[in-house]
């Protein structure tokens, strides 16, 4: 076999254990040594090689960039657990209630603002089903839409900041943080209005499907309503203000005063905070925060891991070149490089979780994105709009496999009268996974929603660049002179050298 063969081997062996389903980090890393152990039998590159992997790991554990996920990660498992969720959506609710859809709107709107503190899907999903799943049902909302609305929202966490699928962007891009998240913030408030438009539109072609909550189920009115809904938003909108102004990810801030890593710091601090607000910090809670940051972070830290055995052995047999000579030759243009590549992202996020395409994935995009001219910000946010969807997707999303579980236990509690059929939530997301793909395509065609909130380097034209140099000081007569003289007297007085003469 030859060497220029071998990547495309490598390439359809990494599908290959994908799709069995065997883990994803121990995979990669048994992949890509058993191929570096043929290509140095091969003679294609030497034992050497290899030697540089004890390095390749110490740097993946000392990137400090990395470490601000764990931080981010404990911050959104304390809020997580606080009772913010339960706060914001029965204030949200009664707010909502009396407009057709306002559940929908308040499951939305509180999804949107969880997602800017949690950072976490699966905790969003169950939470905010276990709370709205059951009103929603008691009054009168199509099935299929509680589901999908109800998973859709829970998914816009990967895409408002401080998301974790940003920060590992960020690194894997290498782009700023604070430019990653300032990116996408236009995309995250234009999906949360696409979501908002389908479910007034439902509300006036199909009312029944999104009926109002009744006047005699809301039991606050006037300003305590209202002191409920800001004892929830203000201080979680000081947090978010806090952790991402620190770091420059505000559209209008450009000076980042903290690193990720500090501002996630600063972050768990806040959220102790809060949840000693709301009367839930306890040692329990913050044992079970930081069991589920250990997990995550375990899981991050072997995947890319195995990512990087992979990615070395993979650039080692030239397989870089392979896949930009592929990808770059696509015809369209940078336009049809991102169609190919959205379309590739879609279908393998049936298989791969957000990690695993980041991790492994990405390091072979991004080069040829930037040898194309593409913007690396705008491509790092546009492919976390569509790995959105691979939360989303029929059958494997786990945003619906948690669905799944919440809607069982909730009719074993006796909380809802029917047990729901998987069809109705699989079917009920199909209208949210288009809107998503809906904003995949308006990113591509529209990058301003993404770059409209960067700041632009100044762009400096050498052609009309002039330097003005000082002319060169002319001598001075009067200081010549002088000179000339003083070598005459140094001449004249200068001691004489010769040997005298020998007396007989």
């Amino acid at each position: 076999m030859q060497m220029e063969n071998f990547a495309p081997f490598m390439f359809g062996g990494l599908v290959l254990v994908m799709l069995i389903g065997f883990p994803v980090a121990f995979s990669l890393a048994a992949l890509g040594l058993a191929s570096g152990f043929f290509a140095i039998s091969q003679g294609w590159f030497p034992a050497s090689y290899l030697s540089n992997l004890p390095l390749n790991m110490f740097g993946i554990l000392s990137n400090d960039l990395l470490l601000a996920i764990p931080f981010f990660t404990f911050m959104g498992a304390l809020l997580e657990k606080c009772g913010l969720a339960e706060d914001m959506l029965d204030s949200m609710g009664q707010l909502f209630g009396p407009v057709k859809g306002g559940l929908g709107y308040s499951v939305i709107i509180v999804g949107f603002i969880l997602g800017a503190i949690t950072g976490t899907v699966a905790g969003q999903v169950i939470a905010m089903a276990l709370i709205s799943l059951p009103v929603m049902i008691r009054y009168g909302y199509n099935m299929r839409y509680a589901t999908g609305v109800l998973a859709a929202s829970g998914t816009i966490t990967q895409l408002v900041p401080p998301s974790l699928v940003l920060i590992v962007m960020a690194d894997q891009l290498g782009r700023s943080v604070g430019d990653m998240y300032k990116g996408a913030w236009g995309p995250s408030i234009l999906q949360v209005l696409i979501f908002a438009g389908y479910t007034f539109a439902l509300g006036v072609i199909k009312p029944s499907y999104v009926p109002g909550v009744p006047k005699e189920a809301r039991t606050l009115v006037g300003w305590s309503l209202w002191a409920k809904c800001l004892r929830g938003i203000i201080p979680s909108a000081v947090l978010i203000f806090a952790v991402l102004g620190s770091m420059g990810g505000l559209p209008g801030i450009d000076t980042a005063v903290a690193t990720p890593t500090e501002a996630g710091a600063m972050g768990v601090v806040g959220a102790m905070v809060l949840a000693a607000m709301h009367k839930r910090l306890s040692r329990g809670l913050i044992w079970e925060a930081m069991q589920g940051t250990m997990r995550l972070t375990a899981m991050v830290v072997f995947i890319l891991i195995g990512a990087r055995v992979f990615s070395m052995v993979f650039q080692g047999v030239d397989g870089a070149k392979w896949v930009e000579h592929m990808l770059s030759g696509l015809p369209g243009g940078q336009t049809g490089f991102l169609i190919a590549v959205n379309v590739f992202i879609f279908f393998l996020a049936f298989f791969l979780d957000f990690f695993e395409i980041a991790f492994i994935i990405l390091p072979m995009l991004g080069p040829v994105a930037d040898k194309l001219g593409i913007d690396l910000v705008w491509f790092g946010v546009l492919l976390c709009v569509n790995m959105q969807t691979s939360f989303m997707h029929p059958p494997f999303g786990f945003a619906l496999f948690y669905l799944r579980g919440i809607a069982d236990t909730l009719f074993k509690e006796g909380r809802i009268k029917s047990p729901i059929k998987s069809a109705d939530i699989y079917m009920g997301s199909i209208p949210w996974v288009v809107m998503q793909l809906v904003l995949v395509a308006v990113v591509i065609f529209v990058p301003q929603t993404v770059t409209m909130f960067i700041p632009k380097e100044a762009v400096i034209d050498v052609n009309k660049v002039q330097i003005d140099a000082p002319p060169p000081e002319e001598a001075d007569p009067s200081a010549e002179d002088a000179d000339a003289e003083q070598k005459k007297l140094e001449e004249m007085f200068k001691p004489s050298t010769d040997k005298p003469a020998d007396s007989k």
